[in-house]
Parts: C-alpha cells; structure tokens; sequence
C-alpha cells in the first residue's frame, strides 16, 4: 500500500498512535499498581505451590462453609482449615485447604469422619514444599521458554523489532493477570499457570495478525519520510484488524465466561485468568506492541539514514 491511498484511508480510521502516550502511561500507571499489590500483599498461593493438604467433601444436601467448618472441629484434633470453597450442584461439594500437611492419623480421622456422617470418604491431596517448589519453578521456565521460541519464531519472519514488541506485550499480559489476581486474592494453583500460557499464545496468535497487516501496508524504506508516514500505515493497519480482533475475543470471551459460570469450582481460577487475559492480550496487541514499533522502527530508519551518507563518503 503506498502513502497516497493510506491518507485517504486514515479519514475514515481511528488514530490510535496519537494516543500512544496516554496508552502508555495507563500501562505504566497498571504495573507500578500490580508492582506495589505484589510487594505488599502478594499472591494467595495454593497447595499446589506451597506444602499443604486439601480435604474434598461431597454431601447429599447443600453444604455450608460454617456446617463444614465446625465438621473439621469434630474431626479428633480439632482441625481448622485456612480456606473453604463450596461447589458442585447446590453446594454438594466442599473443598477445604490447609496450610501445612496433614498427618496420615489426621487424614485417617477425617476420612472416618466424613464417611459416617456423609457416607462417602472425601478425597484427600497432599503437596510437600519440594513439589511446590518444582511446580513454581517448572511454570516459570516454561513460560520463559514459551518466550524464546515465540521471540525467535517471529524475528524470522518479520524482524527483531517485531519480536521485541511482541515479548513485552506477553509480559505485560502476563503481569496484568497477575496483578489481578493478587488484587483479588484469587488462589493461584496450576490450572492457572495452565490459563496464562493459554493467553500467551492468543496473545501472541492476534499481535502476529497485527503485525502481518503492518507489513503487508508498509510502503518502501525511501517513501517514510516523516514519523507520521509511519504513523499512517499502523493507524490503517490497527483498523482493518480491529474488528477481527473484537470479534475474535468476543468469541473466547463468551466460552470463558460459561466456564467461569457453569465449570465448576475446579476450573474458577483458570477460566477467570482467561477472562483477564483475553482483554489484556487485546489491548496489547493493539495499544502497546504496535505503538511500541513504530516508534522503535522510525528511530531505527533514521539511523539508517544517517549512516548511510557516511558509509558513502570516499576515504581521502
């Protein structure tokens, strides 16, 4: 596309680099937010991540969190569990979390318990602090990998500065879901380590349609002769997918959202770190790696034209 049919395009399209300070600041403004939420208040871990045991009741009748709670009282040992969460159909379920591992008398006690008052002995899951550990460790190296390969991937077949803007896009996805979930003291387990490298392909999936417009639009080097030629071609580019991308999301949005509804207590955390992250990574793609670009690109064409004149001066 040259720069003549962009212009008559741009009448008619949403000027969104324009904007690009005010995206940025609301970018900045969100992670020193989630920066001050983690050294504060942190994350609400699970067992999954730290040592501690999880007791799973399932009853006839609707449960609740005080009937179950004074249950564990009854337990021998007067158990006090640090967490309850109901689920199931009318609360049928119960799932109760300590901090700490339970004995394997304390286990035994409550299973005894529960089966003759429920008839049903619960299920009961125990995490040391190795495997949390390992957990914790295994989800960040695979998200780390995860990284690479993508930033690779598309210095390929783009460009570095593609790549670049593509990797800070999936950190701050990532870092905006987290954020959220510290904010809320949402319990942080393994299906959500599970929802954020599923957003990091989406995320990663709608920037790379972004950026393929972009280039698809991009005029030769020598017609760019200002910021705001560059400008033009993004602003374009952001428009002609901008409603793929709305409806895109829109479409995810929905199933995540009967997941988050329907799915259960099991799958809250996940289906809620979809939700999340499905509007970052849209907002990303959108109002932070393509504005990121353009202004590392035209810096990197005016240096290339700087040095160009230099390279052709002949020694003396």
């Amino acid at each position: 596309m040259n720069l003549n049919n962009s212009r008559k395009i741009l009448k008619r399209v949403i000027p969104f680099v324009k904007f690009r300070n005010v995206f940025f600041l609301i970018t900045l403004a969100y992670i020193l937010a989630g920066g001050i939420l983690l050294s504060t208040i942190g994350l609400n871990l699970g067992i999954d991540f730290q040592s501690g045991s999880r007791v799973e009741v399932s009853a006839d009748e609707p449960l609740t969190e005080e009937q179950v709670r004074s249950d564990f009282e009854e337990v021998e040992g007067n158990l006090e569990p640090d967490d309850i969460t109901l689920g199931g159909d009318n609360n049928t379920i119960a799932s109760a979390r300590f901090i700490g591992e339970l004995s394997q008398e304390e286990i035994a006690a409550v299973q005894t318990y529960f089966e003759e008052e429920y008839g049903s002995v619960p299920n009961t899951g125990t995490v040391s602090p190795q495997v949390g550990q390992e957990l914790a460790q295994n989800a960040f190296i695979s998200v780390l990998i995860a990284s690479l390969g993508l930033i690779i991937y598309i210095t390929i077949r783009f460009q570095f500065l593609y790549g670049v803007a593509s990797i800070i896009a999936l950190l701050h996805d990532a870092f905006f879901i987290i954020g959220f979930f510290s904010l809320l003291q949402v319990e942080v387990n393994v299906p959500f380590i599970a929802a954020v490298l599923t957003i990091v392909g989406y995320s990663i999936n709608d920037t790379i349609v972004t950026f393929d417009r972009i280039r698809e639009n991009m005029p030769p080097a020598e017609e760019i002769e200002s910021f705001e030629d560059l400008a033009e071609v993004v602003d374009v580019s952001l428009n002609q997918t901008l409603t793929r991308s709305i409806n895109t999301v829109l479409t995810v949005v929905f199933a995540a959202a009967a997941l988050f509804i329907f799915g259960g207590e099991g799958i809250r955390s996940f289906s809620l770190a979809l939700l999340v992250g499905l509007v970052a990574g849209t907002y990303s793609s959108i109002f932070l790696a393509a504005q990121l670009w353009v202004i590392w690109n035209w810096k990197k064409i005016k240096r290339d034209r700087e040095k160009a004149p230099a390279e052709e001066e002949p020694e003396p």
